[in-house]
C-alpha cells in the first residue's frame, strides 16, 4: 500500500514537471484510497487514527485531492462521513477551494462509475467549490495527468492569477 501511494504520489508531482509557483495541497482519502505550479502535497494517511490529523492542513490549502478506492463499496458510508466532516469544518466550509476527487482502481471489474461515486458522495450538493472526479489508475497512471491539469487551472484563477 506504502508503495502504491508512493507511485500516485511521484506521478502527480511528475505530472507538474514545469516551473514552481508554490501551492499546499491537501491529499486525502481512506487507506487503499503543471503549469508553471509546484504542488506541496501532505499524503495524510487514511487510517482512522490519523484522520483526525488532517484538519491542522486545512487551513493552509489551496487545493485537495481525495482519493477514493473505487472498488471498496463497503466503506463508500465512511468516506462520505469524512467528506462531509471535511466540508463542514471551518477552514473549508466557506473558502472557494478546489477539490480533485481521484476515483482510483476504476480498472477492476467491481468498481463503481464516476457517475455513481458522485451520486453515493453526495458530490453535486458541492456549490461554494469547483470540483472534479476523475477515473484513475494508480498504477499505470492512468487518468492523473488531466487531472493535475485541472486542479492546477483551478488553483492559478483562484489563487495565484486572483480571480475569484
Amino acid at each position: 500500500m506504502k508503495i502504491m501511494k508512493m507511485k500516485l504520489f511521484n506521478r502527480l508531482t511528475n505530472a507538474l514537471g514545469l516551473r514552481k509557483k508554490e501551492v499546499n495541497i491537501l491529499v486525502v482519502g481512506l487507506n487503499n484510497s503543471v503549469k508553471n505550479v509546484h504542488f506541496t502535497a501532505f499524503d495524510m494517511s487514511g487510517h482512522d487514527r490519523y484522520r483526525s490529523l488532517w484538519e491542522h492542513y486545512y487551513k493552509d490549502c489551496q487545493g485537495i485531492i481525495f482519493i477514493i478506492d473505487s472498488s471498496d463499496n463497503l466503506r463508500l458510508v465512511v468516506v462520505k462521513e469524512e467528506l462531509d466532516m471535511l466540508l463542514q469544518h471551518p477552514d473549508i466550509a466557506s473558502r472557494k477551494i478546489p477539490m480533485l476527487f481521484l476515483a482510483n482502481k476504476m480498472d477492476l471489474p467491481d468498481s463503481l462509475t464516476t457517475v455513481k461515486l458522485v451520486a453515493a458522495l453526495g458530490l453535486d450538493r458541492i456549490h461554494n467549490k469547483p470540483w472534479h472526479i476523475r477515473a484513475t489508475n494508480a498504477v499505470t497512471g492512468e487518468g492523473l495527468q488531466p487531472a493535475i491539469e485541472w486542479l492546477t487551472d483551478q488553483i492559478r484563477d483562484i489563487f495565484i492569477n486572483k480571480k475569484r
